[in-house]
């Protein structure tokens, strides 16, 4: 039976994967998580390549789907050393293990790698990241492609979906300060209207995963370095909008049309999706359906913030 290694199941993508996994096939899957280990999921620090070596060693997967990172570009610039031992030295061991079983690896990446300019980009596009994030991640891609013999790098934009947190996707982390604006004498809410993102359901992302290892599965695994977007062009003041919309409240929001934040963003990395559509993979759920089943399931969760 095929069998497939998940890295940060427990994360905002690693749960949708899992979920389209469980649903969508029969193979032998085995979840790993570190901070947040869940029934059925095996404890693994990724930084260790010691215990990577061993886990690998012991549960001999065919794919290995890497989706535990360090994502948050704030964090990374503060402390890059920890961002590249995620980012990059973990990449690098997971990949040295993979080569030894003859697994196939599928790594996530970023569109942070591009520095915004001159969007669409082209998975062959120069890479040219502005701050901490995207440097560990490019690190990361290349240490991947230069370490496995059997590899693809999956490059995504900015994620949403089913959360346990408001703060788990920068799309959901916006909602309390749209409550917020909507109160009686409330400061209007100030969002960034300069950068152009492309939100993208993690549900859609785990679906092309799937699609991706069902190749591997069959003997056809894609290489490389590939891409999966959103199509959707909006700024975060956008976002907001949408968002009070789905909520059913008259939010006070003000667009901030000059970049503001301490570690520099691309404007617009809109990326090219062709390959894979070219391959017959892809979903794109419409945003205002997407974020409208986020936030009912999370209104319907236990741990639901006011």
């Amino acid at each position: 039976m095929f069998k497939v290694a998940v890295t940060g199941a427990s994360g905002l993508l690693g749960r949708a994967l899992m979920r389209e996994l469980a649903a969508g096939t029969n193979w032998q899957v085995v979840p790993t998580a570190f901070s947040r280990v869940g029934a059925g999921q095996v404890a693994l620090d990724v930084r260790d390549a010691r215990a990577v070596d061993a886990f690998v060693a012991k549960e001999a997967p065919d794919a290995i789907v890497i989706a535990a990172a360090e994502r948050r570009p704030d964090v990374c610039e503060h402390d890059p050393a920890a961002a590249r031992a995620l980012n990059v030295d973990a990449v690098r061991s997971i990949a040295s293990a993979a080569r030894r079983r003859g697994a196939w690896v599928l790594s996530i990446s970023t569109d942070y790698v591009f520095d915004g300019a001159y969007p669409p980009y082209l998975p062959d596009a120069e890479p040219n990241p502005l701050n901490a994030y995207g440097r560990s991640k490019l690190e990361g891609e290349r240490a991947l492609l230069d370490t496995a013999d059997d590899a693809l790098v999956l490059r995504l934009p900015l994620l949403y979906g089913p959360i346990v947190d408001w703060q788990e996707s920068a799309v959901t982390s916006l909602v309390p300060a749209i409550r917020a604006s909507a109160q009686a004498g409330a400061v209007p809410a100030v969002m960034d209207a300069w950068a152009t993102r492309y939100p993208t359901f993690t549900p859609d992302v785990a679906f092309v995963i799937r699609e991706l290892l069902t190749r591997c599965a069959d003997g056809s695994t894609v290489r490389g370095i590939a891409q999966w977007s959103g199509e959707e062009p909006m700024t975060k003041y956008d976002i907001a909008q949408r968002i009070a919309r789905a909520l059913g409240i008259e939010a006070q929001l003000v667009a901030q049309t000059a970049p503001t934040d301490a570690t520099p963003r691309p404007r617009d990395c809109h990326l090219d999706s062709g390959r894979l559509e070219a391959l017959g993979i892809g979903r794109r759920t419409p945003f205002d359906a997407g974020i409208r089943a986020v936030l009912d399931a999370f209104a319907r969760s236990p741990g639901e913030a006011q």
